[in-house]
């Protein structure tokens, strides 16, 4: 058996490695194609070797340009990749345009496509990432829930009704938290090289358009970050983009930033932090696997399980919502239980579904 990956971000190859080592163990034969759609300076040899990643057998090197022209572009090369592996199953993640463009290349071609983290909704449209995870779901084959809020979701949509198979293995970003956490007790040294002690500091990343984009937005934001590291030291690894912004609205930030950090450290941080503050949707999930609260810089957010726990709060940009939110849940013992995103078997459950 064939299957042809869809990668585009380091996030999702993160994610994938997970299945492709079922895939490994059962005899699955794996080609990965990688986009290229997000630059990323982390993603060196040195990455895949870490991180036990097979390298990607194609990449297409497609990034920089609008989103038509860079789902355009991908779909055309997708296809001719499609053509000449013949794969049984296109296998895609999440919601970017590598993501679409996997998926209506297969569906072109009458290729299967199974997409993880199917049924994610935001209800926002202006997000280029709802267009994408709402077409992706209507052209795939198996739609791998990482939640029972996704499953419910393609119901309300009446997927039952097409020719679809709705599983819920769980969500492999919890499988990839457990497999690399021990690994990055060994290999991660920000602790050391930002000097922060282990339970007294909030990590935050900012880097979703919505604020970065918004003056206002973005003021808030920092002046609510400026206002609790007086208290607690704030740890914010800067995305490129943001700091443009910042310096181009010459907004002041007067927190511990560093450069964009690899995941090992990532999960160091998430580990050893009192608070998360993030735009990300991925870290709102990570942030509940260690048991740490979660302040989401967001309107809406795709994790609505969490809000419903109590794991989560929204608070849009409001600086007042923000305070408020920080003193309710920094250093607050985590006492929620639930068991929302799986055992940590999602990408083995995965694999014997394909298979």
């Amino acid at each position: 058996m064939k299957v042809v990956t869809i990668l585009g971000a380091r996030p999702q190859f993160v994610k994938a490695a997970t299945v492709s080592r079922q895939f490994q163990k059962i005899g699955i034969d794996e080609i990965l194609v990688h986009t290229g759609q997000h630059f990323d300076a982390n993603m060196s040899q040195v990455f895949f070797d870490e991180m036990e990643i097979p390298s990607p057998h194609y990449n297409l090197e497609i990034s920089g340009l609008n989103h038509g022209a860079m789902t355009g572009r991908m779909l055309e090369k997708i296809e001719t990749v499609l053509l000449s592996e013949k794969p049984d199953y296109v296998l895609v993640y999440g919601d970017t345009n590598s993501t679409l463009a996997g998926a209506l290349a297969a569906s072109k071609l009458h290729i299967p496509i199974a997409h993880v983290e199917a049924g994610l909704r935001s209800f926002e449209m202006k997000m280029p990432e709802e267009v994408n995870r709402i077409l992706t779901d209507r052209i795939s084959r198996i739609l791998f829930c990482p939640t029972q809020t996704a499953v419910n979701n393609l119901q309300k949509e009446r997927f039952d009704h097409f020719d679809c198979q709705i599983e819920m293995p769980g969500d492999v970003m919890y499988d990839a938290v457990l497999y690399y956490q021990s690994k990055a007790e060994r290999v991660a040294t920000i602790l050391d090289k930002a000097n922060l002690a282990s339970g007294n500091f909030v990590l935050c990343t900012i880097h979703r358009a919505e604020n970065t984009n918004d003056p206002n937005r973005l003021r808030a934001i920092c002046a609510a970050l400026n206002e609790i590291h007086r208290n607690t030291p704030v740890i914010l690894p800067l995305h490129p983009r943001t700091k443009g912004y910042l310096q181009s609205l010459q907004i002041q930030l007067d927190v511990n930033i560093v450069e964009p950090l690899g995941y090992f450290d990532m999960l160091m941080l998430l580990k050893h932090c009192s608070l998360v503050m993030t735009d990300s949707g991925g870290l709102q999930k990570e942030a509940f696997f260690f048991q740490k609260y979660c302040i989401t810089l967001r309107d809406q957010t795709e994790w609505v399980e969490l809000i419903e726990a109590g794991a989560n709060q929204l608070v849009g940009a409001d600086q007042k919502l923000i305070m408020n939110a920080y003193h309710q849940m920094n250093r607050k013992p985590f006492t929620i239980s639930q068991n929302l995103y799986g055992l940590g078997n999602a990408a083995e459950l995965i694999a014997q579904k394909l298979k």
